[in-house]
């Protein structure tokens, strides 16, 4: 099997960006893995028996990647993130549709023993993360922008400081703040 280098891939993905659909053919089978490992690590975090399987979110990513017009791609890292952030957002989405649904809308009629087993606590740990993420990045975008590349997505620190143009040393002081700020705030909101 050949590898591709980062560089070759970015060259793919801008090619792609300015219209190039034999890039993007060309591409697609280079890029699936590493969606895969972005699927796979945000289904780890899942509560076990999540009706979402991983190539579902693997696929709704590609096809909103796809249907993205008129991106330019800086490089493999900064078309990983927004991978990445796609696939938060289906999550989050498919969450606050089960708690909608759990809240009795298109209610399912279950024995008590099969509503015992049946928990919902990582769907609303990831919504509450999700609403904390959104404030953040109305104080300080960069920030937010650091915890969805490196705990949603995956990204090694040097990835994230290459998408976000900025030093190791700024993404590893960004990510601990934000860190901190971020239980603050899903401890003030599960308080409320």
């Amino acid at each position: 099997m050949q590898t591709h280098s980062p560089k070759e891939i970015t060259q793919l993905l801008v090619a792609w960006g300015e219209g190039d659909r034999a890039a993007l053919e060309e591409l697609a089978p280079l890029v699936h893995a590493e969606l895969r490992r972005l699927a796979h690590h945000y289904m780890g975090r899942e509560r076990p028996g999540h009706t979402l399987q991983t190539s579902a979110l693997i696929n709704e990513a590609y096809i909103r990647l796809i249907d993205w017009k008129d991106v330019r791609w800086q490089n493999r890292a900064h078309f990983f993130a927004v991978a990445a952030q796609f696939m938060r957002r289906t999550l989050v989405d498919f969450a606050r549709e089960r708690h909608y649904l759990k809240r009795g809308g298109d209610a399912l009629q279950v024995t008590l023993g099969e509503a015992a087993d049946f928990s919902v606590q990582r769907d609303a740990d990831l919504v509450a993360l999700d609403e904390a993420l959104i404030a953040l990045a109305e104080v300080d975008r960069r920030k937010a922008q650091v915890v969805e590349m490196r705990f949603f997505g995956g990204l090694s620190v040097e990835e994230v400081a290459e998408v976000l143009g900025v030093s190791k040393e700024t993404v590893m002081r960004d990510w601990r703040l934000a860190k901190v700020w971020l239980l603050k705030e899903i401890d003030n909101t599960g308080n409320k």
